[in-house]
């Protein structure tokens, strides 16, 4: 049982330095050569946890992922039904790339430019993430939407593709720009979304 949670511990660790450089190499980047000589292992040894670069690259999508929920999602889900979780979620969304574990900025718009048009698990499984959170921005608006909130004509699922192009643009530019400038012009057009739709 202590070895295997030592081994458990060990792939945590590594698949968090995999992350990192991920987000300043790509996926493509992230060799089980280059993570072994930066987390200070053997080849072998990290073989043994990955066997194969395709499946490094899925853990790293799938570390990424679990950790985007447990930033972002799971503390908004604790906020009020309505508005105030929509707000959440998107204030939450705005501080993840600011994470010091992606120093290359936002680890999905990484994999999103490398792997758009490279088919295979690794792009379907970044397809599958997107999916599932532009999924749950839709029902948070569809909660605002029952909480009168938000008014009843309401197309959620436009709302929805509106505020992850505003987010996706603000995370390019605040990599290529003055990050401050960014949030602030990103917070505009946020605000501008939900004046619109709010019930009146």
């Amino acid at each position: 049982m202590a070895a295997g949670t030592k081994g458990e511990d060990t792939r945590s660790t590594v698949l968090g330095s995999a992350l990192s450089l991920a987000t300043q190499l790509g996926l493509e980047g992230v060799t089980i050569g280059k993570l072994a000589e930066h987390v200070g292992m053997s080849k072998s040894g990290l073989f043994a946890h990955f066997a194969s670069k395709e499946n490094l690259q899925l853990a790293i999508l799938d570390e990424a992922a679990a950790r985007f929920v447990a930033l972002v999602v799971a503390p908004a889900l604790k906020k009020p039904r309505g508005e105030p979780r929509v707000r959440a979620l998107v204030d939450n969304w705005l501080a993840w790339s600011k994470q010091d574990f992606m120093p290359g900025g936002c680890i999905f718009v990484v994999a999103g430019v490398e792997l758009d048009d490279r088919p295979g698990p690794a792009r379907d499984r970044l397809v599958a993430s997107q999916k599932d959170w532009l999924s749950t921005l839709a029902g948070a608006a569809r909660i605002a939407v029952e909480e009168k909130h938000f008014r009843k004509d309401l197309d959620t699922e436009q709302l929805a593709h509106e505020m992850y192009s505003i987010a996706i643009g603000y995370h390019f530019l605040r990599r290529i720009g003055d990050p401050a400038r960014a949030e602030r012009r990103a917070r505009t057009a946020f605000e501008r979304l939900w004046t619109d739709a709010r019930a009146t």
